[in-house]
């Protein structure tokens, strides 16, 4: 099976591009080669271009056809037509990767199923994803382009440290291990959700090439429940200390961190849980098993061995010192 990533060296990409590799597919990436994950030599045949020059896009597919197409980059609806325009003909399936934030904020029924309605009004990353959606969806209801959406939640990998406000750096790990107060929204006990990249992988990878994935749309997430003061006491642990937990509200947060905003009050200040039987339906070796615990304590361990990945993002860890500051200040609180 020939498969093509427009991607593949991101968080969840690359488990997913190792388990594909594992199952002895030939794999393809096609990015701008900045980049390079430790892959098995000559294991994983690269295609250098920018993938949003439709013309250069174009002219280095010209002779290539696939069995299928993953697109981990495509976040606006422009970008799934350039994809409907080079890949119609060309392959026999194409994944799309949308974002289980797409569902229906607020949430009318905690437990989320495929056939949860899409609706986010207070998100940007979330409409553009939905309408990505209904372009890739249209295109298969009318000429049959054989689309398969899928949707991961929260999917983590080695490198990241999971918090209330980003995922991708050191900043919050610094903090706690500098004794600093974390903030966290609400009142900390929402539920939610955090998936492995490895785990995300199995399901994924049963998904390529999968006949009867066509048409449909799945979400790929673990089956552990979490209150956010959980996860951030569970980073604590992994590090070794204790997490100074204040809790701000999600109007505060808006008002004073407002690029945070959107996705706490569009995704992540819901509960949500996950119904994944159709992903165990279409893939029954899809079965989570590294809980957020074990994640996490991995995700310190990889950072302790690469410590040149531990980066502190100044202008945020200021940022939430004030935020805390003026919050402690406005009610007094020592």
């Amino acid at each position: 099976m020939k498969v093509l990533f427009i991607g593949g060296t991101g968080n969840i990409s690359t488990p997913c591009s190792q388990a594909l590799l594992r199952r002895g597919v030939e794999l393809i990436h096609l990015n701008r080669g900045s980049s390079s994950p430790d892959f098995p030599e000559g294991k994983v045949r690269s295609i250098h271009c920018d993938v949003n020059d439709e013309a250069a896009l174009t002219q280095a597919l010209e002779k290539e056809s696939f069995d299928v197409v993953v697109d981990w980059i495509a976040f606006r609806p422009e970008q799934v037509r350039r994809d409907i325009r080079l890949f119609a003909g060309k392959t026999g399936h194409y994944i799309f990767i949308s974002s289980a934030s797409a569902y229906r904020k607020p949430l009318l029924h905690p437990v989320i199923t495929e056939s949860t309605p899409v609706a986010n009004p207070f998100w940007d990353y979330s409409q553009q994803k939905i309408l990505c959606e209904r372009e890739l969806m249209q295109a298969w209801e009318e000429t049959g382009f054989p689309v398969t959406i899928v949707r991961p939640s929260h999917t983590y990998g080695e490198s990241w440290i999971i918090s209330s406000f980003g995922s991708r750096d050191y900043t919050v790990a610094g903090r706690m291990l500098a004794g600093k107060k974390i903030p966290v929204h609400g009142d900390g006990q929402s539920l939610w959700v955090l998936t492995h990249a490895d785990d995300f992988a199995t399901g994924f990878a049963g998904l390529v090439g999968n006949p009867q994935a066509i048409g449909e749309a799945y979400h790929i997430t673990s089956d552990e429940i979490l209150t956010w003061d959980r996860i951030h006491e569970l980073l604590a642990s992994a590090l070794g200390v204790e997490a100074d937990i204040v809790h701000l509200p999600l109007d505060f947060i808006e008002k004073h961190a407002p690029d945070f905003g959107p996705g706490l009050r569009g995704d992540k200040a819901y509960s949500v849980i996950f119904d994944n039987s159709k992903i165990r339906a279409a893939v029954p070796d899809f079965q989570p098993r590294i809980c957020y615990a074990e994640g996490v304590r991995r995700s310190i361990e990889y950072l302790d061995e690469h410590p040149e990945k531990k980066i502190v993002d100044a202008e945020k860890d200021a940022l939430l010192d004030r935020m805390i500051g003026d919050y402690l200040k406005l009610f007094s609180v020592s």
